[in-house]
């Protein structure tokens, strides 16, 4: 009893960190990278002041953002990530086991493959790489929603997921073989994801798309929470799995859908951030998770985007994230035994 009123004791003040920390980060990404940009003229810039000067053309258009896809990325994946872990209870479940990432690298496969017979101008356009990302990753969610109807067993749903997921990734190395070099050269540079792709006009699809699956999310998790005691349990609860289970994979499909069609695939995040916010706050309870994850997703991709900004040469943002999630399940790994 007193070790779980220290734990809640502590909490708002892991909160009020991780907030600061995550605003901290969020004014550093929009001040580093190619060119360096003084705190002052962020400010200016902030306020619509000396609007005519470069300064404000880079941090309005491109860097905040850019910061702002970093921030609603990470949150996305990490509750994806959670989503899945509590679904499949399995801590190693990350948001690209129901197909969706896979489903959106298909469409995107075949749309690029459509570009060796279209013009570069419409097979390179921004808008198409987006529509058929989001076309393949929702057929994949579709099709993961009717058999979740047929299949009762969350262990059976997460084996097809895999095999969905891997029937996708055979069928674009196919695909590749077809391709020709523009083509592959472009769908290769999507799967190696990028932040900076996101426009304003982009954010006005993006946002809205990662908010109503953050809201679904911090909607169910009470009956999350019932999930964790076993299907049984919950369902003396009074908790419909079905319902609870169709929820879950739409919230993910959104979350995890939208980044991947406007940033492309961006790997462990979804699966290590999770484990972070558990350790920070030494609970498994929703209601304080959902939310720290939201914080240390965020925080995480911003800390490798401002890297991949300071580093010398161009470094994709999933190679980043690989570097920081890959030792941490190695890691929970180890721990668990």
């Amino acid at each position: 009893m007193l070790k779980q009123k220290k734990i809640y004791n502590r909490t708002p003040l892991l909160f009020a960190a991780l907030s600061f920390l995550c605003i901290f980060f969020f004014i550093l990404d929009i001040l580093f990278g190619s060119v360096s940009i003084p705190l002052t003229e962020l400010t200016q810039a902030l306020w619509g002041k000396n609007t005519n000067s470069t300064f404000y053309e880079i941090i309005i258009n491109f860097r905040i953002p850019k910061a702002l896809t970093a921030m609603l990325a990470g949150a996305s994946l990490a509750v994806a990530g959670l989503l899945m872990q509590t679904l499949f209870r399995n801590p190693l479940a990350g948001p690209d086991v129901l197909g969706v990432s896979a489903g959106a690298g298909l469409g995107v496969a075949l749309f690029v493959m459509a570009g060796s017979l279209l013009p570069l101008s419409i097979s390179g356009n921004g808008w198409g790489l987006v529509a058929s990302a989001i076309t393949g990753g929702i057929g994949i969610l579709l099709i993961m929603l009717a058999v979740s109807f047929k299949i009762r067993n969350s262990i059976s749903l997460l084996i097809i997921g895999i095999m969905f997921g891997s029937m996708a990734g055979a069928l674009i190395s196919v695909i590749q073989n077809y391709s020709n070099p523009d083509a592959l050269k472009l769908f290769v540079v999507w799967t190696m994801g990028s932040l900076s792709a996101v426009s304003w006009a982009y954010m006005q699809i993006l946002a809205p798309l990662v908010l109503l699956g953050l809201l679904l999310a911090l909607l169910i998790q009470k009956q999350l929470n019932g999930l964790l005691l076993g299907e049984h349990y919950a369902r003396g609860l009074g908790i419909s799995i079905t319902q609870i289970r169709i929820l879950i994979i739409i919230a993910t499909g959104l979350l995890a859908g939208a980044v991947t069609a406007f940033t492309g695939p961006i790997a462990f995040i979804g699966v290590a951030v999770p484990h972070l916010a558990r350790g920070l706050f030494r609970s498994s309870n929703h209601q304080l998770i959902i939310p720290a994850s939201i914080l240390c997703g965020a925080i995480l991709l911003l800390i490798c985007d401002i890297i991949t900004q300071i580093s010398i040469y161009t470094i994709p943002i999933n190679a980043i994230s690989a570097l920081f999630g890959a030792p941490l399940i190695i890691w929970i790994i180890i721990k668990k035994k």
